[in-house]
């Protein structure tokens, strides 16, 4: 007969007593009279399923009677035929083909992701066409500045040491046969047609990219996203359309900053190269034309989309837990890498089939 409160306390001296007690009548059957219990929690539920699960022939069974209405429901939920079920580990396939194989199917679902993003993202950007008045200009703008007038201390650094580098490179090579003057011509079209906005692009990824993805990475983890979505709000066109909006204006912009600082390290290097700033400008001027400059400006538009769509992506796409945001921020990253190189190499084999 069992009453009082089936708690931790109380089931930690009884559990030991009724096991005896069922061994001790193994070949008759046991009824457990439970109408004393005044209170059962998940210790005592844990009690009174164990007294159950126990190994007895058929004609020795236990059975519990007098058990409360509102404690017997909750015994009712356990089946406790799978808990006289031994647990049996699953085999884990370790080999390589079956590890290929996840990574296969974990890279076919990634890509089904982004190409329904792009649908999605797409329609949103359709929409925000359609009405102009219903895009949060104010936080594309601040979005903007942030992504786009904070980045210029860095690309200002990274865009002028380049055009040294490339300088003294060439320049070095070409002092033996006396054409310090054309590296002018490399640093012009190579920096305005490829580097400027593929570097451009590579800073914006390890920072502004990295910046949408943590931010909506951690509104995920707080629920926000959950929150808008109940409210009726599409978080693709909350979200979303602003930081693509904000990364296409700026990217092509910051890549005309880029151009101008690199062309101006180059110059600097080629005044100890005895070679004067009219010549040299002349130079670039005279072979970088519009067609080259709005080639690079298309391919940085073209990445300042990806950019930020593949951050948003990966921010939605955040999971529960601590390292979540980390997880998001640096796939963000790393994705975006891969595309711009892809991208890049992509624009570089139409470009020449299209004589650009």
């Amino acid at each position: 007969m069992l009453g009082g409160r089936l708690d931790a306390a109380g089931v930690a001296p009884l559990w030991p007593e009724a096991r005896a007690a069922l061994a001790a009548q193994s070949g008759r059957a046991v009824v457990v009279d439970a109408a004393g219990v005044e209170y059962c929690d998940g210790a005592g539920l844990a009690f009174l399923v164990d007294l159950l699960r126990q190994e007895r022939p058929a004609e020795a069974a236990v059975r519990i009677v007098g058990l409360a209405e509102r404690f017997d429901r909750l015994l009712a939920q356990f089946d406790v035929e799978q808990f006289r079920q031994p647990l049996v580990r699953p085999v884990v396939d370790d080999s390589l083909l079956h590890r290929i194989g996840l990574a296969s199917l974990e890279l076919a679902a990634d890509l089904k992701t982004q190409v329904a993003f792009i649908g999605e993202a797409g329609r949103a950007l359709a929409a925000a066409a359609r009405s102009p008045g219903r895009v949060r200009w104010g936080d594309a703008l601040a979005i903007a500045e942030e992504a786009g007038v904070n980045a210029l201390p860095i690309v200002t650094l990274v865009a002028f040491i380049l055009g040294v580098i490339l300088a003294y490179q060439s320049a070095v090579a070409m002092r033996q046969f006396g054409a310090e003057v054309y590296v002018a011509d490399l640093i012009g079209i190579s920096m305005v047609r490829e580097l400027a906005p593929l570097m451009t692009a590579i800073l914006l990824a390890g920072r502004s990219g990295a910046a949408f993805a943590a931010e909506i990475g951690t509104m995920r983890v707080n629920e926000e996203i959950d929150a808008l979505s109940t409210f009726g709000f599409d978080p693709v066109r909350f979200l979303v359309v602003t930081r693509v909006l904000a990364a296409l204006a700026v990217t092509p912009l910051l890549a005309v900053y880029a151009d101008v600082v690199s062309i101006a390290g180059g110059a600097l290097v080629l005044l100890s190269f005895q070679v004067p700033l009219a010549t040299y400008f002349n130079e670039v001027f005279t072979l970088v034309g519009m067609s080259d400059l709005f080639t690079g400006l298309f391919k940085c538009g073209v990445f300042g989309v990806v950019i930020a769509g593949i951050g948003c992506l990966r921010g939605l796409q955040t999971g529960s837990g601590a390292a979540a945001v980390g997880i998001s921020t640096t796939r963000a990253v790393v994705s975006a890498l891969v595309l711009i190189v892809v991208v890049d190499g992509s624009f570089a084999i139409v470009f020449y089939h299209l004589g650009l």
